[in-house]
């Protein structure tokens, strides 16, 4: 670990991340564990240019905790499609609250393109991906606008599309970090009873992953976690992240 450590000290903070530079990365916290790792980014080389993009989803809590617990000054993105259940807005403010999350960023779609592109409000019926792409993918690009680096809640067992997430990435000059990417639902549960912390008010009633409200459709029991995302359409990402399939094409 410490020869790693040493191969990065060349890296320029204000630089363009790659591909190797993530390998890196990957290569200094293997086997270091989530917490530790993100204390050590947080209040070292990424501190000051890196932000964490949370859903507030039913598995938000546990990251965002473990973010808290290091640096509550963290800014913490959330992007507001204008199509999100209530009860996820509810859920933010009073988890927000709870950790004590001093910089909560909300961002909108751009009301310009939502005149242009959606001025129905029903694009997400025919065309989610276009939907996602007004709504979701283009705001989180102004947000992230400021930062070499950002923190995603993935964890590889969500979807056969995730099985092979790394917790290290190079995306568009940006690095992003999975933290939680080889973690199961049983330690994710383990978490939430350890630091009791409040879950999603819609978990219970059938939705082990929640985005927007047209798209997001209870999950039977053996499902897939995310199969009532986007249920009938050829779709699994909202297209803020890749495909990390060997040889899949990346998934907008």
């Amino acid at each position: 670990m410490a020869s790693a450590a040493r191969a990065l000290d060349w890296i320029d903070t204000g630089r363009v991340y790659t591909p190797d530079d993530a390998a890196l990365f990957e290569e200094r916290f293997a086997g270091v564990p989530a917490p530790a790792m993100l204390a050590d980014l947080l209040t070292g080389e990424l501190k000051g240019r890196i932000a964490a993009v949370s859903s507030f989803g039913a598995e938000s809590a546990v990251l965002l905790h473990m973010i808290a617990a290091v640096d509550r000054d963290t800014p913490v993105i959330f992007t507001n499609t204008q199509k999100i259940f209530g009860e996820t807005l509810a859920y933010r403010d009073a988890l927000s609250e709870r950790l004590g999350l001093t910089d909560l960023r909300v961002y909108r779609p751009d009301p310009r393109l939502l005149a242009a592109k959606d001025a129905t409000g029903l694009r997400w019926s025919y065309d989610p991906d276009g939907c996602c792409e007004v709504r979701k993918v283009e705001p989180l690009g102004r947000a992230l606008a400021p930062f070499g680096a950002w923190i995603s809640g993935r964890k590889g067992f969500q979807s056969g599309t995730r099985r092979a997430l790394p917790r290290f990435e190079a995306e568009a000059g940006r690095l992003k970090i999975n933290p939680l990417a080889s973690w199961s639902k049983a330690d994710l549960d383990a978490y939430f009873a350890d630091a009791e912390l409040p879950r999603h008010p819609l978990e219970a009633q059938g939705y082990p992953s929640i985005g927007c409200a047209p798209c997001t459709s209870k999950v039977q029991p053996g499902e897939d976690p995310r199969a009532g995302r986007w249920r009938g359409w050829d779709k699994v990402e909202c297209g803020i992240h890749v495909a990390n399939t060997p040889g899949e094409d990346p998934i907008f």
